[in-house]
């Protein structure tokens, strides 16, 4: 399937350049695009801010959920097999089915598993990694159509799975699980900046989150989603609240996954929002930095010292914590992290400039923007903060050396 109409982004503020979109129905169809395409980037569920996803005005779009929805679980070895066009919220139901686990999920169900894990995604938790951690090994369609395929204990693994899409098209990726759980969500509200103990609040419960619109020093709300299988915490700096919330003011409850502390499945609660709803109208721009945990609290300041810039275009920021993996281009790669998630209005004119101040407080952290967000940290900052974006670069040349999948945003910020 093939169209030349205009493709967006979620969020709407990208629109995709390329002169065609195809929509491949089967993976023979998939081999036969890729090999006889000049220029050629694979779309996900569109949840990127910026043109990572965009091939050019020569180049071929390629979206994935036409492909057969596989998930293949084998409850022996406790993984499964996904096709590079599922999304989380699919896969997490026949996981579940099966009385098997993802470990983590990201706050958005909706998302696909391959361009969440290509682009260095996670949800929250000090013991919990990226996304990108459960995968064991990914398949990728490579320039010429063939299929190459890169498991754990090939030394290549660190470059494949967060690849930004740079070596080919994800065809299929083969995840660890676990025996299923059960979660339980807290919400709590009004956590001072004043005095945080920051290592304590994020290991209250298996994943953490802290909401703030910046407008006053602290956090508006603590969202702890405790296994069952682990203590229950106790949470004495703040208070609990009274009603289900929203972590944007204003925005209905009915959107977000249970609370209140009742048990429920694990794709039921890890993620902030149900997958039958769209969580939000997407008149929104989302900026996100990594950083070293260590410095969790002198981070937090340095974004209260600028709350008046930032809060005036902000809709609601998020703070998580991640634990290090080693994929070259993850934005934890190699340090325990706290990740600090901006979900602005819908204006790009106005974001940018308070995107840059935000960018210049946080440098002095080593801030590792998300890949698929709003940012404007130079390749030569990019370059700096990635120890081994040259074992990237080499990688990329080996598998796709007349760069058919480097598109202008890779070329500019990574491989260059």
């Amino acid at each position: 399937m093939a169209g030349t109409a205009a493709v967006t982004n979620w969020a709407g503020n990208i629109t995709y350049t390329a002169k065609e979109v195809h929509r491949p129905e089967s993976l023979d169809a998939l081999r036969r695009l890729v090999a006889h395409s000049a220029s050629v980037r694979a779309l996900g569920s569109g949840h990127s801010f910026n043109e990572i996803a965009d091939p050019g005005v020569d180049g071929v779009l390629l979206a994935l959920d036409a492909l057969p929805a596989g998930a293949d679980v084998d409850t022996a070895a406790r993984t499964v097999r996904v096709g590079g066009g599922v999304r989380y919220a699919e896969l997490a139901r026949r996981v579940h089915a099966h009385g098997l686990a993802l470990p983590n999920m990201a706050s958005l169900p909706h998302i696909s598993v391959a361009g969440s894990v290509a682009t260095g995604t996670h949800g929250s938790g000090v013991a919990n990694g990226p996304l990108a951690s459960s995968v064991r090994e990914v398949e990728l369609v490579t320039a010429d159509g063939s299929a190459v395929t890169i498991a754990r204990d090939d030394s290549r693994f660190g470059g494949a799975v967060t690849s930004l899409g740079a070596l080919g098209v994800v065809a299929a990726l083969t995840l660890d699980l676990e025996p299923a759980y059960q979660v339980e969500q807290y919400v709590f509200t009004e956590l001072p900046l004043r005095g945080l103990d920051f290592e304590a609040v994020a290991a209250a419960a298996y994943s953490v989150s802290l909401f703030t619109d910046w407008r006053d020093p602290g956090f508006r709300q603590v969202w702890l989603k405790r296994r069952t299988d682990q203590p229950l915490p106790g949470f004495p700096w703040a208070t609990p609240a009274k009603v289900a919330l929203h972590p944007v003011p204003g925005m209905p409850a009915e959107y977000c996954t249970q609370q209140s502390g009742v048990p429920g499945p694990w794709h039921e609660r890890l993620p902030h929002f149900r997958p039958e709803f769209t969580p939000s109208s997407g008149a929104e721009l989302q900026s996100e930095y990594l950083m070293p945990r260590r410095h969790a609290i002198d981070i937090l300041h340095a974004i209260d010292g600028i709350r008046d810039t930032v809060a005036g275009v902000l809709q609601t920021c998020e703070v998580r914590t991640v634990a290090a993996d080693g994929q070259w281009l993850s934005p934890s790669h190699g340090r325990d992290t706290v990740a600090a998630h901006f979900t602005w209005v819908a204006d790009t004119a106005a974001v940018l400039p308070v995107v840059r101040r935000l960018e210049e407080a946080l440098r002095p952290f080593e801030a590792r923007p998300h890949w698929g967000k709003v940012f404007t940290t130079p390749a030569t900052e990019l370059r700096r903060l990635y120890p081994r974006l040259d074992d990237f670069r080499a990688l990329v040349q080996e598998l796709d050396p007349a760069g058919k999948f480097t598109n202008a945003f890779v070329r500019d910020l990574v491989t260059g």
